[in-house]
């Protein structure tokens, strides 16, 4: 019988969201996975510290975010954002990423095959970014395969730095997203 402090291998594997995606979806926002919390509560972004939505509506013209989880995924795709995680599947005891062991990636060439209007992939916090760059592909500022890759502190409360200052460095998700909306890229 385990410990009280032990976790047992069926707690420590950890299995990801589907994508929030849709046919006008043009920037992607990847993850590297759920935390604990997000896991919990079966939502993309669920600590209650975890400001990704306020920055979202912030650069979006969103104003505060909706209280309910439906209502935010609904503004997400409404301006052509999708979310998902670098990672399928993964073992870990917690929710920081270093703890990640195992990793299994998502099917992305499936997902950009079926979407191809994804023309902006965005890395929230270089844990995602460092995994999609050594199980996937490539993952610099470069476009590759028509989209452009940008990598972007973490939303996360682990990413020490003010509000003010992520939506500083999130900033060009905007520019992007004005972008996307005429037609442009880059």
């Amino acid at each position: 019988m385990p410990g009280s402090g032990d976790i047992s291998a069926s707690d420590s594997f950890k299995v990801s969201f589907g994508p929030e995606i849709d046919d006008n979806s043009r920037l992607l926002i990847l993850g590297s996975m759920p935390g604990e919390a997000s896991l919990r509560a079966g939502r993309y972004y669920g600590h209650p510290r975890n400001i990704f939505w306020r920055l979202l509506y912030a650069l979006l013209d969103g104003g505060e975010p909706a209280a309910a989880y439906e209502d935010r995924l609904r503004f997400a795709l409404s301006r052509g954002i999708a979310l998902w995680d670098v990672l399928r599947s993964c073992e870990r005891k917690g929710s920081l990423d270093s703890a990640i062991r195992r990793p299994e990636v998502q099917d992305f060439a499936g997902l950009f095959e079926r979407y191809p209007r994804v023309s902006y992939v965005y890395f929230n916090g270089s844990a995602a970014a460092e995994l999609y760059r050594k199980h996937v592909r490539f993952a610099g500022p470069e476009p590759e395969g028509g989209r452009v890759y940008r990598t972007l502190p973490s939303s996360s409360p682990a990413r020490a730095m003010s509000f003010e200052a992520k939506l500083a460095a999130w900033g060009c998700l905007r520019e992007d997203w004005i972008a996307s909306r005429s037609g442009g890229s880059g």
